[in-house]
Parts: C-alpha cells; structure tokens; sequence
C-alpha cells in the first residue's frame, strides 16, 4: 500500500503547504504513515460503517461524488487491500460506472460522526454487472436490500484517518436509543426503588 502523501501531495500542494510553513511539519507525519495493510481498526470500522461517500471523474474530466448507504455490513472487506459492496435499483443514471470507464481511480470518505473521525482513502475502483459473478454478487449482497444490479470492488493504495476540528457529531437512531437508555437506566432503578420504599412506609401505617 502507499502513502497517502505521496497521491495526494503533488507539487502544487506542497507549495502551499511551504508557504503556509506546513510542509516540513506533514513531511514528518507522512513519512512512514500508514504504508502497511488495513489494520484492525480500519477493516472494523468499514465493516460497521452505514453509509460513505465516493468520487469519481469523468471522461470531461469534472468530479462526481456519490453517497452510498446501506445497514451495518454492507461494505465488505475482501482482503488485506480490498473492499466490495453491492449496487441496488437506484436512480439509473450511471454517472460513477460510466466515470470508471475512463479512469478506476476513486476517493473514499467514510465518517465517524460520533466519535469526530474520518476515514479518508484513495483506490482503484472496478464494477460489473452482478450476473458477471454470481459468487461475489452472494458475497456482496445484504439480506432485505433487493436484487444486486452490480458489484464494486476497490483496491485500496493509500488510506488516512485526520483530525476531528470542524466535524459536527450526529448519532444514527439506533445510537441515540443506545445513549438515552444507558442515562435512562439508573433513573428507572431508582425510581423503581423508591416506589418500593413509599410502599412499604405507606404499609407501616
């Protein structure tokens, strides 16, 4: 796997970056980051991802993002440097599969709102139409989400995780449920006991 520096850092950017009196400070940081497989962290993370975001571009050469989502799992980790999810009917413009026909290069954004992180990582993107590969298409597809109109593969070549400033948290259902009911439950305990002990006075008279 590469460095994420050495993709995303072209000469135009460390300019920048040398006039902002930031380039020795990243050339440090980037030095030796991240250069080996997904680690644990990382492969967890996407496995529990809902949702990320990819860019693609296209043969007029203007960017495209896409937004894809799906319950917990549906992105799937294939191997030490890869991830595949399932595409579903969707709006059938087609915009990310025509942009892979001219390049396969993509860049992933997967965001951890309620911790503040995000995973940012490039990669080298294939998709097929599902009956291409019935074995991956089982592999890849997702209990309740429909029939699998194609299959995406990513190669992953360079992957970092930045800072949290500016990140808004926000909490899917599921995870404010969790939170209410974890501040809810000592409440409900003494509650509970103090109906008890209310009782028992009121039954000593």
């Amino acid at each position: 796997m590469q460095n994420y520096a050495d993709l995303l850092f072209s000469e135009p950017v460390k300019a920048f970056q040398e006039k902002a009196g930031m380039r020795d400070r990243y050339q440090q940081i980037y030095e030796t980051r991240f250069r080996d497989d997904l680690d644990e962290k990382t492969v967890t993370f996407i496995e529990q991802s809902t949702s990320f975001y990819v860019a693609s571009i296209g043969a007029n050469d203007w960017p495209y993002v896409q937004h894809r989502g799906g319950p917990a799992g549906f992105v799937k980790v294939l191997g030490s440097d890869t991830i595949g999810f399932a595409d579903y009917l969707g709006n059938r413009q087609f915009i990310t599969q025509g942009n892979l026909e001219t390049s396969k290069r993509v860049s992933l954004f997967f965001m951890d709102y309620p911790h503040r992180a995000r995973l940012k990582m490039q990669g080298e993107a294939t998709m097929i139409s599902a009956d291409a590969d019935t074995e991956l298409a089982s592999t890849l597809s997702v209990e309740g989400q429909g029939p699998v109109e194609r299959l995406t593969v990513i190669k992953i070549l360079a992957r970092d995780w930045n800072c949290p400033k500016y990140i808004t948290p926000r909490f899917t259902e599921d995870e404010v449920r969790y939170l209410v009911s974890r501040e809810l439950k000592p409440l409900v305990e003494e509650n509970a006991y103090l109906k008890a002990r209310i009782a028992k006075l009121e039954g000593s008279d």
